[in-house]
């Protein structure tokens, strides 16, 4: 059971293992995409479609009907990594062996919809994914095995996400033979040590100016594809627009106005914070594309005292 692209590798490997006969995928149902609202697949279906696996598509899975059609291939396990849906307890408890949970983090810190961006955000020196025996609670079942990987020191959203999805065999490998076997632990979690990271939306990546520099760059880093950091700002014509950051810099031996551009270099675009600066390499106005600061500032000027800020600030 899965949606999120994370979850692909893991679903290849289970199509091919050995150690498993893999007899059904269940994920979200199409979705109109793009401006002319294409109805799209999930990736997760598209994968299984090529091993010829029955998809199940449900709206909502805890309908009984849904529930019967998952029952009829009759499960000794299943494995969830970035579904998104709730599941019932009925449905927990239809396995024989086991419903295990694939997370991106080292459970019980960032339990919930986010837990990738969070560990950036967080400036946390390490993530993993944990696979978690599955209960009604919110990511908080026991823990039957996890790994952990170095977040690197410039680490984006996406390029965690990847190495993470990169492990997903490795993990669920490891996970299964000790199911397999009877020889799977079952670890308590620590609930005095759990932290929440809560679903984005295109909202999470405004930035706030008064914050310093050292957590406006990872906001930017863990908003790095999506949502994308961004900020606003005034046109030549007095109009605001969106402006968003694709690669900044902390930059903490710099003083000046909150919000406010300090200087404009070959480097790129030097803006005063709550502590420090930040220096804006890559930036992109709404209905533009990409481009480096020093290219941007070409065709939209930001000299030194512009601000930015949010619409309410600017406006």
């Amino acid at each position: 059971m899965g949606t999120g692209e994370i979850g692909l590798p893991a679903l290849r490997w289970l199509a091919n293992a050995s150690l498993v006969k893999l007899v059904a995928v269940v994920t979200q149902p199409d979705k109109p995409v793009g401006r002319s609202q294409i109805l799209m697949p999930p990736a997760t279906k598209a994968v299984a479609i090529t091993f010829n696996l029955p998809v199940l598509q449900p709206q909502k899975v805890r309908r009984p009907e849904e529930m019967e059609r998952i029952a009829a291939f009759s499960p000794d396990l299943i494995v969830v990594m970035a579904y998104g849906q709730i599941l019932p307890k009925s449905l927990l408890e239809m396995p024989s062996l086991a419903c295990l949970n694939l997370h991106a983090s080292l459970l019980p810190r960032h339990r919930g919809a986010a837990p990738v961006q969070a560990s950036i955000l967080e400036g946390d020196k390490a993530s993993g994914i944990t696979v978690m025996y599955m209960e009604e609670g919110l990511d908080s079942g026991d823990i039957l095995f996890a790994r952990s990987i170095s977040i690197r020191r410039r680490e984006t959203g996406g390029t965690l996400h990847d190495r993470l999805a990169g492990i997903g065999p490795e993990v669920l490998s490891a996970a299964l033979e000790l199911v397999l076997g009877r020889r799977a632990p079952r670890t308590p979690q620590n609930e005095s040590q759990a932290t929440y990271a809560p679903k984005l939306n295109r909202e999470s990546g405004i930035i706030d100016w008064s914050r310093d520099c050292w957590y406006l760059d990872r906001l930017v880093r863990a908003m790095n594809p999506w949502p994308g950091a961004f900020t606003w700002v005034k046109n030549p014509g007095g109009s605001l627009r969106k402006l968003k950051i694709h690669n900044a810099l902390p930059v903490h031996r710099m003083s000046g106005a909150i919000g406010v551009v300090q200087r404009v270099g070959r480097r790129g675009i030097f803006v005063g914070c709550g502590g420090g600066g930040l220096l804006l390499k890559d930036v992109q106005i709404e209905g533009k594309r990409r481009l480096t600061a020093a290219e941007f500032v070409r065709g939209f000027p930001m000299p030194a005292g512009a601000s930015l800020g949010n619409v309410g600030d600017l406006g």
